[in-house]
């Protein structure tokens, strides 16, 4: 079974001035994030932009950051495309990565079976760990507990990043799916909630500039110490809510820039982050919790 540790961070892909694939710095904000507490990387999420990306930038985006860093790379490879997503699935396959993550297919609106057999063909074709991912906000569908589970099954299928605040349905898969199946949360605001129901950590926006923090709240609940933990979730509730104000990655790019971590443009339909924005994220960014350094 892989580990992929507790806290992965969805990665922001940088771009240079004139809005191409920045390399060079993809590969220093990798090792950055590596440094400040990260456990592994996805790439080419929607934090990521992966809508504005092709085939060839991700492929290059891949095998670039996976070469820089110790930590695994997780590669999203999802679309609501069966064939093109296994067929990416299995060229990221030929670049060392450690896994993909395959978003629940959005707008054609599959039925159960449908969601099982894109699956399956992703999972035949990656022969690689693979990371289901559901977030109806942005697909407009919200894979229920019976069909996880049953997704859950297929060989190779090894985790759930869910972005949704729904703990029943957390709960029921971190009793009933099979051993070894790790759930993530994928609202940052939800780390320590998640972690307290079973689950196994957090796909995470935040950690881009609260890693140290986010790591260190981890770790002192998985230690036992949960009022330190409870101290820096509520510290970081603030800044949680700030990088969401407007459409993700919009703000975590611009905390970024104010961190002096400049990762370019973003690609249209996106737009840069309004004054609004960086206010709020200057004045939630200096009110980061004090954590122990070790």
């Amino acid at each position: 079974m892989n580990d992929w540790g507790h806290l992965i961070t969805a990665m922001v892909t940088p771009f240079d001035n004139e809005g191409r694939l920045d390399l060079e710095k993809a590969a220093n904000l990798a090792k950055k994030l590596e440094k400040e507490g990260s456990s592994a990387l996805v790439l080419a999420g929607t934090t990521g932009e992966s809508p504005t990306l092709t085939d060839e930038e991700r492929l290059a985006l891949f095998a670039t950051v996976k070469s820089a860093v110790q930590i695994p790379v997780i590669a999203n490879v999802g679309s609501n495309n069966t064939k093109k997503s296994a067929v990416l699935a299995e060229k990221v396959r030929k670049t060392g990565i450690d896994g993909v993550m395959a978003v629940v297919p959005y707008y054609n609106k599959p039925n159960k079976q449908g969601l099982y057999a894109h699956y399956q063909a992703i999972a035949e074709a990656a022969q690689l760990p693979v990371m289901v991912y559901n977030v109806p906000g942005r697909t407009g569908l919200n894979m229920d507990a019976d069909t996880l589970l049953q997704i859950a099954e297929i060989p190779n299928i090894s985790c759930l990043k869910e972005a949704t605040g729904e703990f029943d349905k957390i709960s029921r898969i971190v009793k009933e799916a099979p051993a070894g199946f790790r759930v993530y949360t994928g609202e940052d605001l939800l780390t320590l909630p998640v972690l307290a129901i079973g689950g196994y950590g957090v796909v995470s926006v935040a950690a881009h500039v609260a890693g140290k923090q986010m790591k260190a709240m981890i770790d002192y609940y998985l230690t036992g110490r949960v009022k330190e933990a409870q101290r820096i979730h509520l510290g970081l509730i603030a800044i949680y809510k700030s990088l969401f104000m407007t459409s993700n990655p919009i703000p975590v790019k611009a905390a970024l820039k104010l961190t002096g971590f400049d990762v370019g443009s973003l690609r249209l339909p996106l737009v840069e982050a309004d004054e609004t924005v960086r206010e709020k994220l200057t004045q939630d960014l200096k009110n980061l919790p004090s954590i122990e350094e070790e």
